[in-house]
């Protein structure tokens, strides 16, 4: 029987334990982590946001780059780990979460490769790059997940809103084109269009407004609009939203009394008291990202 039974390198254990630790959440060690990561993430762009502010970073500009060093190179072991332990590097390296985390220390090191580099606009915006790094703080929420996911099932009608609000937007663009002309600043049509964008989304910026009594009435056709226009998208959400709930907890299945429609953070089957098996889109979600 001993025979029989595959052996285990120390080297696979110990990437089995360390990718439960990175991408797992329910453990004691792996929340620790998460913990962790997220204070190094929000300090980073703290350090970020300060160095863009020009006394703070006359005053503490060494220290400042000394931290964005820090933060850095521990970003960088982050990544490294990370393609260490999953499964298959290059799926999570061409994901987005990995596009990510690649974003997030790129910039420093290729600012070593430019001299004078903090003089330059094409490096200032490498810096404003690091910035991408709050979007990781999306990964350590429990629902992310599940926003994901109704974000996904609801892409087809959200594209086809989309398009329709952008249909509506040339028409009335060109429409207040032929009513305003050039001598009330709706110089060309791709300008109107601008203007009826930044109307129909209740900005309302200022800078270009009709002055004729019809285009006055066509303004308030689109303000009147674009309040309704706003529900739609969110009602779309909320709809698959509520669909991809209800799918979890159907997949949250008990494996000794098969009992199903556990709540999505449930441990333990509120029937027999066993643990309840992990979703397979779950395991799937956190292999990817």
């Amino acid at each position: 029987m001993s025979q029989d039974r595959p052996l285990t390198s120390p080297a696979e254990t110990t990437r089995e334990r360390v990718h439960r630790i990175i991408f797992g959440h329910d453990t004691p060690a792996g929340k620790a982590f998460d913990v962790v990561l997220i204070l190094a993430i929000v300090a980073s762009v703290v350090v970020v946001m300060l160095d863009s502010v020009q006394a703070a970073r006359l005053q503490y500009g060494t220290t400042l780059r000394a931290l964005e060093w820090i933060f850095t190179i521990l970003f960088t072991v982050e990544y490294v780990v990370r393609l260490w332990c999953v499964p298959r590097a290059i799926r999570y390296a061409r994901s987005f979460f990995g596009v990510v985390d690649l974003l997030a220390i790129l910039p420093t090191y290729l600012s070593l490769f430019i001299p004078g580099g903090q003089a330059l606009l094409s490096v200032r915006a490498l810096r404003l790059l690091r910035i991408f790094r709050i979007l990781k703080l999306g990964l350590y929420v429990s629902e992310a997940a599940v926003l994901m996911r109704a974000l996904r099932q609801s892409r087809q009608k959200i594209t086809v809103f989309i398009a329709a609000v952008l249909t509506l937007v040339v028409v009335m663009g060109s429409m207040m084109y032929l009513v305003e002309g050039t001598i009330n600043g709706f110089t060309s049509i791709p300008r109107s269009v601008y203007w009826a964008i930044v109307t129909l989304t209740t900005v309302g910026y200022g800078d270009i407004a009709p002055r004729t009594n019809l285009g006055q009435a066509l303004a308030a056709v689109i303000m009147i609009m674009g309040y309704a226009i706003i529900a739609v998208p969110t009602g779309i959400v909320t709809v698959e939203l509520g669909n991809v709930v209800r799918r979890t907890r159907a997949e949250r299945v008990c494996q000794r009394c098969q009992l199903a429609g556990h709540d999505p953070d449930a441990v333990h089957c509120k029937r027999c008291g066993d643990k309840i098996g992990v979703a397979k889109s779950e395991n799937r979600d956190s292999t990817i990202f």
